[in-house]
């Protein structure tokens, strides 16, 4: 695969809003055994792409990522790896899609460019990995501010939050195959939701979708339908929400990260029973057993 800075040759792109929307899942033929008898069939698989995420002009990172809310991607990227730390130094995004995948044309004001340029750095790397192609160890184990998040929840509002989040998980029902990042406030279901083959690509998606509509992630939760890395707890705490629940259990890693970083770490959820692993003092008082 060519690289999105090296397209001397290629045809001149086309504006995403110019071009047919394009499909976020394909459907391929397969052979299903099943009880002893072989049958054949189709099932309908996720896609993915390449996406480029460039700041005024340069290449910065390399993704592989589900074609589908890609400016909250290339906005949630930006705030949750610290190449902008609010709104307004981000001036525009565009997409625009080449043969190859996607370039997020970012553009930043330029104190920040020139801040950029100086400690430029390339990911790329499978889905599986937020960390691939770091070339500096001390990025990939960067130091987190401590969240100053005060919004508490029940422990109802943790159950209720993973059980409204299926409904809006479209392609997963369609694949079983990603993931999802979705924002819920107390006392209410999940309001945002975004999908990705890639579970930080859809926590990016999600909190680049708060800030672009305006909503403070600091007042309510984030649920996330994997495990807990610490890369997830890092883009949390750069969002600046202090709660993250998970489906599954977090790595050591992860939970050591939420603790420096005033993070609460609730996994596991399986309907109403979870664990809390940090910073529990969000959990109402009372409401688990030993939360004080």
């Amino acid at each position: 695969m060519r690289s999105p800075s090296a397209r001397a040759a290629s045809p001149r792109p086309t504006p995403q809003s110019e071009r047919p929307a394009v499909p976020t899942t394909q459907t391929a033929e397969r052979i299903e055994w099943r009880e002893g008898r072989a049958a054949r069939g189709t099932r309908v698989l996720a896609e993915e792409t390449a996406v480029a995420i460039s700041y005024n002009g340069s290449t910065h990172a390399v993704l592989m990522a589900t074609p589908a809310d890609l400016e909250d991607l290339a906005t949630g990227f930006s705030m949750t790896e610290g190449i902008v730390d609010r709104m307004s130094a981000i001036e525009s995004v565009d997409v625009v899609a080449f043969d190859e995948g996607f370039d997020a044309q970012v553009r930043v004001r330029d104190d920040v460019a020139d801040r950029l340029a100086k400690r430029r750095r390339t990911m790329a790397g499978p889905v599986g990995c937020g960390l691939c192609g770091l070339e500096s160890l001390e990025a990939a184990t960067r130091k987190l501010s401590p969240v100053t998040a005060t919004r508490t929840f029940t422990t109802h509002d943790i159950a209720r939050a993973m059980r409204s989040m299926q409904s809006h998980q479209v392609l997963n029902l369609a694949t079983s195959a990603v993931h999802a990042a979705g924002f819920f406030l107390p006392g209410q279901d999940v309001c945002l939701v975004r999908e990705d083959v890639g579970r930080h690509n859809a926590l990016d998606k999600l909190i680049g979708a708060l800030f672009r509509d305006g909503q403070d992630p600091s007042e309510g939760g984030i649920v996330v339908t994997s495990r807990v890395s610490v890369e997830l707890v890092q883009k949390t705490a750069a969002a600046g929400s202090g709660l993250i629940a998970a489906i599954s259990a977090p790595t050591a890693y992860a939970v050591r990260a939420g603790d420096e970083a005033n993070v609460t770490i609730v996994a596991v959820v399986r309907d109403d029973a979870f664990e809390v692993f940090t910073h529990a003092s969000r959990i109402t008082p009372g409401a688990v057993p030993d939360v004080v």
